[in-house]
């Protein structure tokens, strides 16, 4: 029957009539897309037959549907018929008439792109290839058409067309020298194309024929512009490959930047366009130019010749506002007569110099962090300087580059305090000034294009130096209310005017706005009023910081706020009342509610009887309750007690019944409300409302969501703590809670914010003498008991326990402490295990007279002892002190417990900022320094944690002492010193760090030392430098930096292979340094971004890193996800050679009898490589990676790793 019906359509298909031609082929489409199609090979070849026949349809409508038939019909036929149909269309292209070549084209172009499997590409290439390099080299008329069909080929199949590489690298070369420029333009396409799948040397050799052609003397300028364009797409296509080339090319560039002729800004457009593209794709090889590619950028941003700038010193004075707009009113145009016409501005092109020049700026801004500096000195000035431009895309162009100065000072100095000279941000907070004053100058023309820019950069430098606009404010005001005042301000300029007044207004002090707040508003609040939802959202999110400012205590000294209560509130009531509108502006109206009832709602009225019962029926609304769950919450903790009495009860009813949703951030929010309520408003709620609350958060305590246990269990102490709490709340939490909280301490998960909410918790139970404390210790000191059912208890929950009888003891009082504490060492002389007294030591933390009791005890148990003792030390120094130093020289089996009850007592010591006495710091210097060359590595780490939190207390004494023993002629003692000095450096500023200062490089250049475990100390405590005192070392890193890279390859003298007897067995010793290597370029750039070259490091050492052992490769793959964020510029030249070793990790299957770790192991890593994959993927540009496709399309074909890929891309 099909059969039957496809004849009918391929008959009217010959018909005379086109309006059946057109039908039939129509109907013929639509029966080439079912899914279920299917053609013996007689029908393959009369369907393959007719479509060729219609494309030469004299009706252009018939031929058109006949084209849309090839893309089906390709997946659908036999090899054979597809290579048919391809040789006959490439036969009607080469040798048919003119009128049917641009459909034969269009044609064989749909079956290009619809050919999806290598061995069909494969079989139409064969013929195909040859064919389109005769049309090329043939007559004039079918170049262009065979140039545009070969670069699609080369796009997609180039790597299969190997064997042909080198005739079509000759018969395009030869095109680039046509006189027909439309060639010339598609051959530069072409051979882009070609370039990515072209061996390195065929890439040398278009590389060498096309600087030869820029650099012959002779050659016209035309063609000189035509390889010009080639080098920058040879460099486009592929990347870092072309960095050997760039010394041939970038002078030539250079010089026919400098010397080119006035007239030929083409050309100059040109070099630079090549010379941006050699900066964000080969950044390491072009490091020498740099300077000079800065001055010749900075030359070009203002290269204007046709154009004299006349203009006075910029002033302020808003009387010559008019002046100011009018830019050519103070500047005049050199006009020029050539042949009796005159020159015209259409015909001046210079502006595309001035656009190449900003973004080739751009792009050494993206890739240089580590020439900032040097940016703010040269280049700053220029650029505030060229917001006068008179050409508003280059224009666009100047802000975005300056745009991306302000985020490379954000990226580089993020998390940076200090502002000294060297700094970028206070290099920034120099130009401010002159920043505002060009922008409120743009602010003041009539482009809204030119406004909208003005204010991305002003929102950037707010983003990044947050309180730089203090003093600026009120030359600011004016521009921001014509953007919102204005009638012909577009919604986008009136969203970026009300974004930047949010961030500026959450980033500087109230104060500082309290004389413009009349200015000010008045234009939020009419914004709050627009139609289109964007600019009403945005509006209503600055009226929030605008009521954070107006009463930014509740005190108001100094401003009177009361004059703006009204108008604000008004404005928000209108939109929160209003129930046709977008869920965004539904959402904000009610947080700024929210904000205003807990700010001025001691001046709100009748008014708060007005807005409270409207935001009682959004919590009501599954769309808005959450975000009203929220505003209750901002009102609850407000300090002004708003009357909440018309609707309370109507709240805590609500709020009780979402602690039964599903919707986790709904529940989280409403036990964080009902905590807040309870505390403000407890007098005015009712017990029996506490027992409903109660039965529902008793649901939520379990290990399965710790946050969420946290917060219930936070509430129910909060409703404990309550002196109205009737016996009856008191009953509920015993029979509810209390059998939940008793099933999750035995849990291995607690910890953190759960484990101190169960704490208090138990301690509030005492408290609340609802619970007996004997009944409570009992409970505990059961669930310390194995049961036969669930076996022995965890040792993290026998922490927890303990944790919890030490808490409960602290709230009994020190009569039920000592009691208890005597009732555990009785337990100990009977069964002194490990676990026991592991439980009882937190139980001595808060009871230190019990320690003595116990001391003889606790020998049994070596870990509890040795910290026991310590603790008893710090007590009395003078009598316990000179007891561990003489057992640790003594003592020679017991050595390293000693020692780590001496650095308890020296920790504690240097937390407290206590010193000890002299003789004291001798004796235990003497004795630590004696113990460097230990044999052991743990009794080598306590005596370096040792002397480093020495160097904290005693620096002047001990920085000496550690440099002198950096040239010890044993390994394990300059490894022990530098270790120590690990331990010195903490996060907060300490009188150690001017000490140490000057003598960094003596430590750390033991990287380059002989022995792997002292350049391992180096590597880690210049990682520690790095996290917590990146200033110390920045003067040393263009040092260290090559060393360090050094430390992450593998070297073959450190592998050895031990016979184990039946098999052999390879150690790689270099492991743990490659991977502390990696570890540290991982906080360098967190903290040193401006100090690391990241293409220096990427190849070869991140690449062979991601290639490396599982220990190397995931500090590798969080790397590289690090570089694709704050470094694209520098991973998307070389993201074709990292993509091999992801795919490989991604691919790996552990062996069938591989145990469960090693499953589990390789997942962690398929996951991780995954993460960087996605991050990889979030680079602009990085599309035009083919192998990076490819592994994509792999990827998505493969339902396990898309449903991971899928989850982390989500996350």
């Amino acid at each position: 029957m099909a059969n039957l019906q496809m004849t009918g359509i391929l008959e009217k298909m010959t018909g005379k009539d086109k309006d059946y031609r057109y039908m039939a082929t129509s109907d013929l489409l639509n029966e080439l897309n079912k899914e279920g199609f299917k053609a013996d090979s007689d029908l393959e070849i009369k369907l393959s037959n007719i479509i060729l026949q219609q494309l030469d349809d004299v009706a252009g409508d018939v031929s058109g549907l006949a084209v849309k038939c090839l893309a089906p019909l390709v997946k659908k036929v036999g090899e054979p018929r597809v290579v048919e149909m391809t040789n006959k269309l490439c036969e009607k292209l080469l040798n048919g008439k003119d009128q049917h070549r641009d459909i034969a084209s269009i044609a064989l172009k749909t079956i290009i792109s619809e050919i999806s499997t290598p061995s069909l590409a494969q079989s139409v290439l064969i013929s195909l290839s040859p064919q389109l390099i005769r049309g090329i080299t043939g007559g004039a008329k079918i170049k262009c058409e065979c140039l545009d069909i070969l670069c699609d080929v080369l796009h997609k199949f180039g790597n299969l067309m190997a064997t042909d590489h080198e005739i079509l690298l000759n018969a395009l070369l030869s095109q680039l020298n046509s006189n027909q420029a439309s060639v010339r333009k598609k051959t530069v396409s072409c051979i882009a194309s070609l370039s990515s799948s072209l061996s390195d040397d065929l890439l040398a050799k278009t590389t060498i024929e096309v600087v030869r052609n820029v650099g012959s003397k002779g050659t016209k300028s035309e063609l000189i512009r035509t390889n010009i364009q080639m080098i920058g797409a040879l460099s486009r296509a592929v990347g870092y490959r072309f960095g050997p080339h760039l010394g041939d090319t970038v002078p030539v560039l250079i010089n026919y930047c400098t010397t080119a002729s006035e007239n030929d800004e083409e050309l100059r457009e040109y070099s630079l366009q090549a010379l941006e593209s050699f900066l964000l794709r080969c950044p390491r090889d072009i490091s020498s130019y740099c300077d000079e590619i800065l001055h010749l950028a900075l030359e070009y941003l203002s290269y204007d010749p046709n154009f004299t700038d006349n203009m006075e010193e910029d002033t302020d004075d808003e009387n010559h506002e008019e002046e100011e707009e009018e830019y050519f009113s103070s500047s005049s145009l050199l006009f020029y007569s050539e042949s009796a016409n005159e020159y015209t501005d259409d015909e001046d092109v210079s502006w595309k110099v001035r656009r190449a020049a900003a973004k080739c700026l751009a792009a050494l801004i993206v890739s240089r962090p580590e020439m900032l500096c040097k940016l703010y000195e040269e280049a700053c000035p220029k650029l505030i300087d060229r917001s006068k431009e008179r050409e508003e895309n280059v224009k666009m162009d100047v802000f975005n580059t300056f745009i991306e100065l302000l985020r490379q000072t954000g990226n580089v100095t993020k998390g940076q305090t200090d502002m000294d000279e060297l700094n970028p941000r206070w290099l920034l907070k120099q130009e401010v000034p002159k920043i505002v004053k060009s922008i409120n100058r743009q602010l003041r023309e009539k482009s809204i294009k030119t406004k909208v820019g003005a204010f991305s950069v002003l929102k950037e430098l707010v983003v990044v130096l947050p309180d730089c606009l203090a003093d600026h404010i009120g030359t600011l005001i004016p521009g921001i209310e014509k953007a919102l005042n204005d009638k012909s301000s577009s919604s986008n300029l009136k969203i970026e005017a009300l974004i930047f007044t949010r961030l500026v207004l959450a980033s500087h002090s109230p104060s500082v706005f309290h004389p413009y707040i009349k200015d000010l508003s008045s234009p939020v609040l009419s914004a709050v009023g627009e139609r289109y939802y964007k600019v009403t959202a945005e509006a209503l999110r600055v009226c929030g910081e605008l009521v954070r400012v107006v009463r930014p205590n509740l005190e108001g000294f100094g401003f009177d706020f009361k004059p703006y209560v009204h108008p604000i509130y008004n404005a928000i009531m209108s939109r929160l009342t209003n129930q046709d509108q977008d869920q965004e502006v539904k959402e904000c109206a009610i947080t700024c509610m929210g904000l205003v009832i807990s700010t001025f709602g001691d001046n709100l009225g009748t008014e708060l009887h007005a807005c409270l019962p409207v935001l009682v029926d959004r919590m009501g609304n599954e769309i808005t309750r959450l975000t009203t769950v929220k505003a209750f919450a901002v009102i609850a903790a407000s300090p002004l007690r708003i009357d909440l009495s018309c609707v309370l009860e109507h709240v805590i009813a609500e709020l009780t019944g979402f602690l039964r949703k599903a919707n986790r951030a709904l529940r989280q929010a409403t036990l964080g409300t009902l905590n807040s309520l309870i505390v403000a408003y407890g007098d005015k709620i009712g017990p029996s409302a506490y027992e409903v609350i109660i039965v529902e958060l008793s649901t939520l305590i379990s290990d399965s969501d710790l946050h969420m246990t946290a917060l219930a269990l936070e509430l129910c102490c909060t409703l404990m703590a309550d002196k109205r709490s009737s016996r009856n709340v008191g009953s509920a939490v015993r029979n509810r809670v209390l059998p939940q909280a008793l099933t999750l301490i035995k849990s291995s998960l607690l910890q953190g914010q759960a484990l101190l909410a169960l704490q208090n918790f138990f301690a509030g139970l005492v408290y609340s003498e609802n619970t007996s404390f004997d009944a409570l210790l009992e409970s505990l000191l059961s669930s310390a008991k194995p049961s036969p059912q669930s076996g022995g208890v965890a040792k993290q929950a026998l922490y927890s326990i303990a944790q919890c009888v030490a808490v409960l003891c602290l709230a009994a009082g020190d009569q039920k402490c000592s009691s208890t504490v005597k009732m555990l060492t009785d337990i100990l002389k009977d069964n002194g295990t490990t676990n026991s007294v592991f439980s009882l030591l937190p139980i001595f933390r808060v009871s230190s007279p019990c320690f003595c009791c116990v001391a003889g005890i606790l020998a049994k148990i070596k870990s509890a002892a040795s910290y026991a003792l310590g603790n008893i030390a710090v007590g009395n120094l003078s009598k316990y002190l000179p007891f561990i130093l003489d057992q640790i020289d003594n003592q020679q089996k017991k050595q390293y417990l000693l020692l780590h009850s001496l650095k308890e007592v020296i920790v504690r010591q240097s937390v407290d900022k206590a010193e000890f006495q002299d003789s004291s710091v001798e004796k235990i210097l003497k004795l630590l320094f004696n113990h460097c060359e230990s044999e052991e590595e743990g009794v080598r780490n306590v005596v370096a944690e040792c002397l480093g939190k020495i160097a904290l207390i005693e620096p002047v004494k001990l920085i000496p002492a550690l440099k002198l023993r950096t040239t010890s002629p044993a390994a394990f003692t300059r490894a022990t010193v530098v270790i120590a000095v690990k331990y010195s450096i903490v996060e907060r500023p300490e009188k150690i760090d001017e000490i140490i200062y000057p003598e960094i490089a003596s430590f750390l250049m033991l990287i380059k030392d002989q022995d792997r475990h002292v350049r391992r100390a180096a590597v880690l405590a210049l990682s520690t430098f790095a996290h917590n005192k990146p200033n110390l070392i920045k003067g040393l890193l263009p040092e260290l930096l090559p060393l360090l890279y050094d430390q992450t390859t593998v070297k073959k003298e450190l592998i050895r292979t031990v016979d184990l007897g039946p098999f052999k067995h390879i150690v790689d010793d270099g492991l743990e340094l490659r991977k502390a290597a990696f570890e540290c370029v991982d906080t360098l750039l967190d903290s040193c971004l401006d100090q690391v070259n990241p293409s220096s490091f990427i190849v070869p050492y991140l690449k062979s890193g991601l290639d490396d052992h599982y220990d190397v490769k995931m500090p590798c793959h969080l790397i590289l996800s690090k570089l694709a964020d704050k470094c694209p510029s520098a991973v998307l030249p070389v993201l074709d050679s990292l993509v091999d070793p992801l795919q490989k990790t991604i691919n790996f299957k552990p062996k069938q009898d591989a145990v469960k770790q090693e499953v589990d192991r390789n997942e962690d890593m398929i996951r991780s490589a995954l993460r960087a994959i996605a991050s990889l993927n979030r680079i602009s540009g990085g599309d035009s990676s083919m192998k990076l496709k490819n592994l994509m399309s792999e990827i998505s074909k493969s339902p396990t790793l898309w449903d991971k890929y899928y989850s982390i891309r989500n996350e």
